[in-house]
């Protein structure tokens, strides 16, 4: 019996899953993104919406780690999962917005490039 319980002692337990929660990676993500460490972000905010796919929070912040390193249809597609999951949610529609507006003006700017002779 007192091996039964030592094993347990041992097992991983809610601790693990404290540490591996959705809300945990988050918070380093967005503590990492301040420092400008958008690889490690990106990596974070990946492991949130694993761990909890509808965290429409985690979908934004990996949006904007995203765009932040050019990866730009991989950001509108994790901002439009982030309004699928929270329609109404300003802040994201706001997010969403401004990088729709940024993604025309690259998009018109690279079409114009490619027309000049």
């Amino acid at each position: 019996m007192r091996a039964f319980l030592f094993l347990l002692l041992l097992a991983p337990g809610p601790l693990l899953a404290a540490e591996e929660s959705s809300g945990r990676q988050v918070e380093f993500g967005l503590k990492v993104a301040q420092k400008g460490l958008w690889q490690e972000a990106r990596f974070r905010f990946e492991r949130a919406v694993a761990l909890d796919p509808g965290n429409a929070a985690a979908f934004n912040d990996l949006a904007v780690s995203l765009e932040q390193m050019g990866e730009f249809e991989g950001a509108r597609k994790a901002y439009e999962k982030a309004l699928e999951l929270k329609p109404g949610d300003m802040y994201i529609q706001q997010n969403y917005d401004l990088f729709r507006e940024a993604d025309d003006k690259r998009n018109r700017k690279a079409r114009r490039k490619k027309a000049q002779p």
